[in-house]
């Protein structure tokens, strides 16, 4: 059994202590004296990982490798490795790909906890920097996907679902569908909650933005939304946005939307068919359209503090909430019976020890 000591954050708050584990939490207990000045939080949780470190999940194999211990070393402990649109053929081998890895995790990687689709189901106006390979639903194709890999995140646009058969047999599944890459109105998109879509895919970015005469999709999320995701680099979305969100949407949390160029110096990297280019922090495609980011979840956590946020509510918004939105209980919150998942930081928050369940991945 090992320990961690040092200021903890806890589903109930504070504590200086210690927490004692082995690939589980077997137990959390107060301590006097010396905490060794770290702060002990739960490991990052990141639903939106298209790549890290080199790799672009839609490489497979060993890319997608690559994208998980570059963002355990960052201090994100579990991810959904995310799909983006491309030829049926190129989803399919992607997803067998991360099922496999879900299921047999190495030393040095966070935990896939299974597959985010970005797509194929987007609106063309609305792809972003997404391949122009937006696709009518199937629902035998997201069948047979399903079947091979935990499909736990589907990002779509309502409007290209007709009559919502897609969010409605997702739903069903206990997949939790996300609205982005989407020009719904605010009429459709409250009747897509109603069918069963439960969140925003990066916020403000690639949808129908908000108008007092036409609310759009943006308008929907901050009048209904309880969960939602964005991206906090602070360039995706504006440090006024943010906030604006964070007061309307109880659960909004945060991901990284990291593509092969996190992690990684400025240059070319794939994302997916598509080419990108970093420069300067930020990822871009040839006409100057954001593509993704080279977030990572420390960086986010030092973003959010900046604008202001409690350090444990930024946490939670990092690990908690976005276990939550999938039904990941075990995970982003340090409690008995919970994975050993931990990020220790410094008095700056950087980051000095990762702990993916029980395994020291990472030691500065």
């Amino acid at each position: 059994m090992a320990t961690l000591k040092g200021r903890i954050l806890t589903p109930d708050g504070w504590m200086s202590g210690s927490v004692d584990f082995t690939d589980k939490i077997n137990s959390v207990r107060p301590a006097d004296g010396e905490d060794g000045g770290l702060t002990i939080l739960p490991g990052f949780v990141d639903l939106h990982v298209p790549g890290g470190g080199g790799g672009d999940v839609m490489q497979g194999g060993e890319a997608i490798r690559i994208c998980a211990a570059l963002h355990a070393r960052h201090g994100t402990t579990s991810l959904l490795a995310t799909t983006i649109t491309a030829p049926a053929d190129d989803i399919s081998n992607a997803v067998s790909a991360i099922a496999d890895i879900a299921a047999d995790r190495r030393p040095g990687e966070a935990r896939i906890l299974g597959v985010h689709l970005e797509g194929p189901y987007l609106n063309p106006e609305r792809l972003g920097a997404q391949p122009p390979f937006a696709q009518v639903p199937d629902l035998a194709f997201i069948g047979g996907l399903c079947e091979r890999a935990p499909v736990r995140l589907v990002t779509l646009a309502p409007e290209c679902d007709p009559g919502h058969a897609l969010i409605k047999e997702l739903a069903a599944r206990g997949i939790a569908v996300q609205i982005g890459h989407s020009a719904a109105d605010y009429d459709e998109t409250m009747r897509a909650l109603a069918d069963g879509a439960r969140g925003f895919t990066h916020l403000y970015n690639a949808v129908s933005p908000l108008h007092h005469r036409a609310p759009g999709v943006v308008g929907a999320a901050l009048a209904h939304g309880d969960f939602a995701a964005l991206i906090p680099d602070l360039v995706h979305v504006a440090p006024g946005a943010i906030l604006a969100a964070l007061r309307a949407i109880p659960r909004l949390y945060f991901v990284t939307d990291a593509t092969a160029a996190a992690g990684m110096p400025d240059g070319d990297y794939p994302l997916g068919r598509h080419t990108v280019t970093k420069r300067g922090g930020s990822v871009f495609l040839d006409d100057g359209t954001l593509a993704g980011s080279a977030l990572t979840m420390d960086q986010a956590l030092r973003n959010l503090v900046s604008l202001g946020l409690d350090l444990a509510d930024a946490s939670q918004r990092l690990s908690a909430f976005p276990a939550d939105f999938i039904g990941a209980g075990d995970r982003g919150r340090i409690a008995e019976g919970a994975f050993a998942d931990f990020v220790a930081l410094d008095g700056d928050l950087q980051v000095v020890e990762v702990v993916v369940e029980g395994e020291t991945v990472f030691a500065a």
